[in-house]
C-alpha cells in the first residue's frame, strides 16, 4: 500500500507570484523603506507590484517572460535587427496600459528588481559579482542597460555566454530580458533599480513561516 505524503501541488496566478515575490522584497528592504515597486521578469511572465505594505497595493503580470519572447520574436542566433525591432513594439505596447496604472498609484521610496535576469543584467552593466556577498548594493541603471541592450543585439548566444554573470543556459534570453527591463524603465520614468537578493523562493518560505507560526 502507498503511503499518502500529504503533500499538495497549486500552481500560483501570475498576480499571486507577483504578491509572493513583493513580500521577500519588503521583508528584506523592511518596513521603514516606504513605498516599493519591483519589477521581476521570468521565463514566461513579467511581474510589477506596488504597495506599502507586506502585499502590493496593484500587482499585475504581462506575457514578457525573456524566455518566451526568445522563443515566439527571437528565434534566430543572433536575431536580425527587424526581429529585435518588432521585439520592442510588441512589449512597449503591452505595457502600455499597465504604466499607465503605475502612474497613477504613488512614488515609489524603492525600485527593486528581482530574478536572475535581473541580477545578470546588473553583472553585465558593472555591478559586483555573486561572490561579493548577497548584502552588497547592486544596482542597475537605464543608461548602462540602453548601451548593452544594443550590444546584445549584435551577439550570439555563445558570446553573451562568455560575460559575466551569464550562464550558457541563460544566454539565449538575455536579450530579451534587458529590451523588458529597458520598456519597463523608461516607460515607468526609472533611471536605476535596486537588485534584491530575495524573491520568489524566500517570498514563499517566508509565507509559510507566518502562516506555521500563526498556526
Amino acid at each position: 500500500m502507498r503511503e499518502e505524503t500529504g503533500v499538495e501541488l497549486i500552481e500560483l496566478s501570475g498576480p499571486e507570484e507577483a504578491a509572493a515575490t513583493f513580500l521577500a522584497v519588503r521583508r528584506w528592504y523592511g518596513w521603514g523603506s516606504g513605498t516599493i515597486l519591483n519589477l521581476d521578469i521570468g521565463g514566461g511572465s513579467f511581474e510589477l507590484a506596488i504597495g506599502a505594505d507586506e502585499q502590493p497595493e496593484f500587482a499585475i503580470s504581462v506575457p514578457l517572460g525573456a524566455g518566451r519572447l526568445t522563443r515566439d520574436l527571437l528565434r534566430s542566433d543572433p536575431p536580425t535587427a527587424a526581429s529585435v525591432l518588432e521585439t520592442r513594439r510588441y512589449i512597449r505596447d503591452t505595457l502600455e496600459s499597465p504604466i499607465a496604472e503605475f502612474a497613477r498609484r504613488d512614488k515609489p521610496t524603492i525600485v527593486s528588481g528581482t530574478s536572475k535576469s535581473f541580477r545578470s543584467l546588473a553583472r553585465i552593466t558593472g555591478a559586483a559579482p555573486r561572490a561579493a556577498g548577497m548584502f552588497v548594493h547592486r544596482e542597475l541603471h537605464l543608461q548602462d542597460l540602453r548601451l548593452w541592450s544594443s550590444r546584445l543585439s549584435a551577439m550570439a548566444a555563445d558570446d553573451r555566454a562568455n560575460l559575466p554573470g551569464v550562464s550558457a543556459l541563460r544566454a539565449h534570453q538575455m536579450l530579451a530580458a534587458a529590451l523588458v527591463a529597458e520598456s519597463a524603465m523608461d516607460g515607468l520614468g526609472v533611471y536605476s533599480i535596486r537588485i534584491c537578493p530575495w524573491a520568489l523562493r524566500e517570498g514563499l518560505i517566508l509565507r509559510r513561516f507566518d502562516h506555521l507560526q500563526a498556526g
